[in-house]
């Protein structure tokens, strides 16, 4: 797992070296310009003696590290250039300084100008460009018509690499949207920990490979620092599907019930319970509409489906709650909602069932919808595990707000304020818990926006919580499990190619992976 940081963390972290350990800031510079320049010599198509490189600066420390990386490409023999963007009387002075130094060197620091044709045209030429504009410490918005604007045009039209130093200007290092303008970078050398924004929201595709840069910060320091945001990698999913007993029998790895299905989502629930098979569960139970029960019971061979009470149009009754609690009462987790589809006496049935139990409950699609305007039922499970798993649409409904463009931040405030563990799926998708923390998976592509991939990602969650794994392990190893299966079948069928039934077939190459 990876820590990731906020703008106010990275700020107090270079203070507490420099003010408190006397660790020069200049020398942070440096270092990070060395991160910066190894990258674009990674990237160059040709000789040093024969690249053009161009560098784009701002007048604060970011642009001071670009400066910094200039000069060191100068001196291994690069044609480099480097434009202002900004004013001059503006350089912090360590930018200051590093402009002295690369002036000393025979290479100038050039006022950026839009209209200068012999600019423009040694940028678009540029076999590699390095984006230092803008820091982490960008709040507000890039002016449509400002130079700023125009120079992340600039990089953008370029076809050369793009090296964007510690994040992609443009890009809120807090929340990964985009303040106005941002530039799309191939690589992001980001310095001392990642940032939140290059992993969530649009800051996640523009980021490119984002690689760590140690600049000499103490690493107590950084231990040190509480991060709120962690990656989650194989070595948290790896620990948190249970262990297998070598002795075990069928009951001591879990007891599911999956609610779910009516007519015309008859796939839904059969996804659901055959990823919760495939992903280890012991017994699978498989409660659908008598209308539809024939034809789960056709294609399910190792889940085990049953007729509930169901509406002419093929909808769960309310009646069915007897039926269910009592197969409930012989099972650990139960999973509600894929296929269910909407209808306010099925939406009844699904708040009575969150009611009632107080076993763990894994709320998906229509489960998640039935609580439009009845969250209160929700608040009053409280205590009792119950994880959500919308997308954003279905959160919106249940009152998530995303206006402002801060997943994880609405993802966390959510779970907070109702006491349940959410999963807003999407890119990147977030795990947040009740204590403010939240969890952002690292694996999945296109190939998974595709209808019924959302439950299968239920029915390995609700797999892996009925095995006996924590229940943030079990929803955020969950969602990694899903993306990295999904990758699997990428790789072999291509994004457009891929179902959600590959994804359950690839789901043993990805345990055989983690050395499971």
């Amino acid at each position: 797992m990876m820590k990731l940081a906020t703008s106010s963390q990275m700020k107090e972290l270079d203070r507490q070296a420099i003010e408190d350990r006397g660790i020069p800031s200049i020398d942070l510079m440096e270092r990070a310009a060395e991160g910066v320049a190894e990258a674009v010599l990674d990237l160059l198509p040709v000789r040093p003696g024969k690249a053009r490189v161009s560098v784009l600066c701002g007048a604060g420390n970011n642009g001071g590290d670009g400066v910094a990386a200039a000069r060191l490409l100068f001196l291994r023999g690069i044609g480099v250039r480097v434009f202002l963007v900004g004013s001059y009387e503006r350089l912090t002075p360590d930018a200051l300084e590093e402009t002295r130094r690369l002036s000393e060197c025979g290479v100038e620091l050039e006022p950026f100008d839009r209209n200068d044709q012999d600019q423009t045209g040694w940028i678009a030429a540029s076999h590699v460009l390095v984006d230092a504009i803008f820091g982490v410490g960008l709040s507000r918005e890039i002016a449509p018509e400002s130079d700023f604007a125009a120079a992340v045009a600039m990089v953008n039209a370029s076809p050369g690499r793009v090296v964007s130093a510690d994040i992609a200007s443009g890009v809120a290092a807090d929340t990964g949207a985009v303040l106005g303008c941002a530039v799309k970078a191939d690589r992001t050398i980001t310095f001392t920990l990642p940032k939140t924004g290059q992993f969530v929201g649009d800051g996640a595709v523009l980021s490119g490979q984002v690689e760590i840069r140690d600049i000499g910060i103490p690493g107590d320091l950084v231990r040190e620092t509480v991060c709120r945001t962690q990656t989650v990698e194989r070595d948290f999913v790896r620990a948190a599907v249970p262990p297998r007993k070598s002795d075990g029998h069928k009951g001591d790895f879990g007891k599911l019930l999956i609610v779910g299905g009516s007519v015309g989502y008859t796939g839904a629930p059969y996804l659901t319970a055959s990823a919760a098979v495939r992903s280890g569960c012991g017994l699978v139970y498989l409660g659908v509409p008598d209308s539809i029960w024939e034809i789960e019971a056709s294609r399910c061979v190792s889940a085990m489906p049953f007729p509930l009470a169901s509406w002419w149009g093929g909808r769960l009754r309310g009646t069915a709650l007897p039926a269910i609690m009592e197969k409930l009462e012989g099972c650990g987790v139960l999973a509600i909602g894929p296929g269910l589809g909407r209808n306010e006496d099925t939406a009844r049935l699904v708040r009575e069932l969150l009611e009632r139990t107080e076993k763990p409950v894994v709320l998906d699609a229509d489960g998640i919808n039935a609580l439009e305007g009845h969250i209160d039922t929700l608040d009053a499970r409280r205590g009792r595990v119950t994880i959500l798993t919308p997308h954003d649409g279905e959160f919106a409904r249940v009152g998530g707000g995303l206006s402002g463009g801060d997943r994880v931040g609405a993802a966390r405030a959510f779970a907070q304020a109702h006491g349940c563990i959410l999963v807003l799926k999407g890119h990147r998708t977030v795990t947040a818990v009740p204590s403010g923390n939240a969890l952002v998976n690292t694996t999945g592509g296109s190939g998974l926006a595709k209808g019924g991939s959302g439950d299968v990602l239920t029915g390995i969650i609700a797999s892996l919580l009925a095995q006996g794994a924590a229940p943030v392990q079990a929803a955020a190893g969950g969602v990694w499990l899903h993306g990295r299966a999904g990758d699997l079948a990428a790789e072999r069928l291509t994004a457009y190619c891929m179902t959600p039934e590959d994804v359950i077939r690839e789901l043993p190459g990805v345990f055989q992976e983690l050395g499971l």
